[in-house]
This record gives C-alpha cells, sequence and structure tokens, in this order.
C-alpha cells in the first residue's frame, strides 16, 4: 500500500477516480460488476473478522444479519456516499474516518479486484491505472451537483436512457429502489433526498448542462 504525498483529511468527503489501463474493459458484464459492488460494501471495514469468500456465499438478508458484516462507525474506514462503476473507471464520492483510510481502501478493493478478474481470465499484470485520483468537495451543493454527474454517467456513455437503467450506481439508493439489506451508500448525514425531487434533479440535462462549470475542478477526468 502507498501513502499519497498530500494526505487525506479525516471527516471530509472526497470524490476518487480510477481507471483502468489504456481503457481496457474490466466490468463485462452483471456479475462483474456485482463482485465489485460487494467488494467496495465489504472493505469498507478496516479489519473485516469474516473472510471475504464467505461473506460472497451469504445472502444480501444474511449479510445485514450477521454480526460480522457490520461494521461499528470506529470499525469503518469510509463511508461510501454514492458511486457509479463503469466499464474502464469507476467513481466513488467518500468520507473518510481514519488516517490513510481511503489510500487503504482504495489499495484494497482495486487489489482484490485485480486477482478475481486475473485469476478468472487467466491473464497476469496489473488491471488499474496508477493512483487514483481525488477532489475534495468543499460544499453540500457541491457535493449534490456531484451526486449528479456520477449518476448521469451511464446516460453521457450512452449505456442507459435513464439513470435507473444502469444497475452499477448508487441512483437507486437514492430513490428509495433498493432493499436497506442491499445498500451500500450512507449519505443521509450529509444529504436530504427526496425522490422526486431528486429525480427531476438529475434528469433534467439542461440544469446539468449549466451548473457543469460550477463543479468542473470536482471532474478529475473531465478535459
Amino acid at each position: 500500500m502507498y501513502i499519497r504525498k498530500d494526505l487525506l483529511v479525516e471527516g471530509e468527503v472526497y470524490h476518487v477516480f480510477t481507471k483502468s489501463i489504456a481503457g481496457f474493459k474490466v466490468f463485462n458484464n452483471d456479475s462483474e460488476f456485482s463482485r465489485m459492488m460487494a467488494t467496495i460494501r465489504y472493505y469498507q471495514r478496516e479489519k473485516p473478522s469474516l473472510k471475504f469468500s464467505k461473506f460472497l456465499n451469504l445472502s444480501m438478508v444474511s449479510r445485514n444479519q450477521h454480526d460480522d458484516t457490520i461494521p461499528s462507525p470506529d470499525e469503518k474506514l469510509v463511508d461510501i456516499i454514492a458511486f457509479c462503476l463503469m466499464p474502464t473507471h469507476l467513481h466513488l464520492i467518500v468520507k473518510q474516518f481514519k488516517q490513510h483510510g481511503i489510500s487503504t481502501f482504495m489499495s484494497t478493493i482495486l487489489n482484490s479486484y485485480t486477482r478475481y478478474f486475473n485469476t478468472k481470465y487467466k491473464r497476469k499484470g496489473p488491471l488499474w491505472e496508477g493512483r487514483f485520483k481525488n477532489a475534495l468537495v468543499k460544499t453540500d451543493e457541491q457535493l449534490l451537483h456531484l451526486t449528479r454527474y456520477i449518476h448521469l454517467n451511464p446516460l453521457t456513455a450512452y449505456l442507459a436512457d435513464k439513470p435507473e437503467e444502469w444497475p452499477a450506481s448508487s441512483y437507486k439508493e437514492y430513490m428509495l429502489m433498493v432493499d436497506d439489506n442491499e445498500k451500500i451508500c450512507t449519505y443521509d448525514d450529509l444529504l436530504t433526498i427526496d425522490p422526486a425531487s431528486y429525480r427531476k434533479f438529475v434528469t433534467n440535462r439542461a440544469s446539468y448542462q449549466r451548473d457543469l462549470a460550477h463543479i468542473k475542478e470536482l471532474l478529475i477526468d473531465h478535459p
């Protein structure tokens, strides 16, 4: 694990972005997206006592009922505020709880998925391009607009016509279309989301384009 030169601060929220080497497609089907989503959920905890293989074998309901899968606040490295996985890259909005928490979390999830992917496809070598990028989210307004930006990624890439059609993002959590035992994100202490209002906010593309200039500094993969 490496420690970033610009140390990330406990209690702050960051937009974290990483992509595959040379635009290599690292998520090819629903099972691979689901695998990374389970990895993200599992490794928010600093020292999971339940093995990841056992965690994967539990049903969604069992995961939430199993004491070893429910971290207490002082066990968490990070909270996931929002996320979107794309075929060649991923976006996370993350709140850090422990020193080096984001670096540890990112290193762990990316290495874990690389081992899975390389084993599955009988390949060797790295999967991800260098160090992840990050940008501090400074205000609640920036945070809200940033969630919209990442939830619109699949539409921007013409992979879906509606954000709820994309299975590998947190949009459906925001829409309350996901059972509690399937949720990955924790955002209630930062955002108050009314599903109807948020749906309109996200799908209003004209408004999104107007607001883009205000959050350009946070869009770390944007030209």
